[in-house]
C-alpha cells in the first residue's frame, strides 16, 4: 500500500488532458483575429487553467505545500498570482506603487493556509486584481505603447503575464498531480 495518489483523469476522449473538448471552457471558437486578441485569449486559457488545477480541492489541499524547504502549493499560486497582477499595474503607471496585497515579501506563500476564509479571500483577490489589470491595459490598446516609469511596452507586459501565468500552471500540474493523482493539460 502507498501514500502516493494513483494517477486518473476525467477525459474520456483524450486520456492526456484534464477535460474532454465538450466539457472543456478553454474549448473556444477557434483561433482569435490579431496580435492583440491572441495575446489575450492565450492568457485568458492559461488563467483558466489554472482554476481548473484548483477545482474540486478544499482548503487544505489547495495549501498543501509541494516539498521541503519550499513554501509552494496551489493556494499560493492563487495569493501569488493575484499579487503580480497589482504589481503589473505598478508597472505601468508613473504614480505611487500599490501596496503589497500580502504584505511582506513572500507573504502570498506564506499565508497561504488551510482555512476556508483564506481561500476564499485568495480566489477574490486573484479575480479583482485581474479585473483592475485587464482594465487598466484596456486603455492602451496599441502593444507598442511604451508605459510608466520603466518605458515598458504594451507587447513586453501582455507576453510577461502569459508566460508567468504558463509556468505557474505548469508548477499547479505537478502539485495537482501530488495532492489527488489527477493529471492532464
Amino acid at each position: 500500500m502507498s501514500d502516493q495518489p494513483a494517477r486518473w483523469t476525467q477525459a474520456t476522449v483524450y486520456p492526456d488532458m484534464w477535460a474532454d473538448p465538450d466539457d472543456d471552457p478553454r474549448e473556444g471558437a477557434g483561433s482569435p483575429d490579431g496580435e492583440l486578441a491572441t495575446l489575450q485569449d492565450f492568457l485568458t486559457n492559461y488563467r483558466i487553467t489554472l482554476r481548473m488545477k484548483c477545482e474540486g480541492l478544499d482548503a487544505e489541499q489547495l495549501a498543501r505545500r509541494s516539498v521541503p524547504p519550499s513554501t509552494m502549493s496551489l493556494l499560493g499560486l492563487l495569493r501569488h498570482l493575484a499579487e503580480v497582477e497589482r504589481d503589473w499595474r505598478n508597472w505601468i503607471t508613473d504614480g505611487d506603487p500599490l501596496p503589497k496585497l500580502y504584505g511582506v515579501r513572500d507573504g502570498d506563500f506564506d499565508g497561504a493556509v488551510a482555512d476556508e476564509a483564506v481561500v476564499d479571500a485568495a480566489y477574490s483577490d486573484l479575480a479583482r486584481e485581474q479585473a483592475a489589470t485587464d482594465a487598466a491595459l484596456a486603455e492602451h490598446p496599441d502593444l507598442g505603447e511604451r508605459l510608466g516609469k520603466d518605458d515598458i511596452a504594451v507587447r513586453e507586459l501582455m507576453v510577461h503575464r502569459i508566460e508567468e501565468y504558463a509556468r505557474h500552471c505548469g508548477q499547479a500540474d505537478l502539485l495537482r498531480e501530488c495532492i489527488d493523482g489527477r493529471v492532464g493539460q
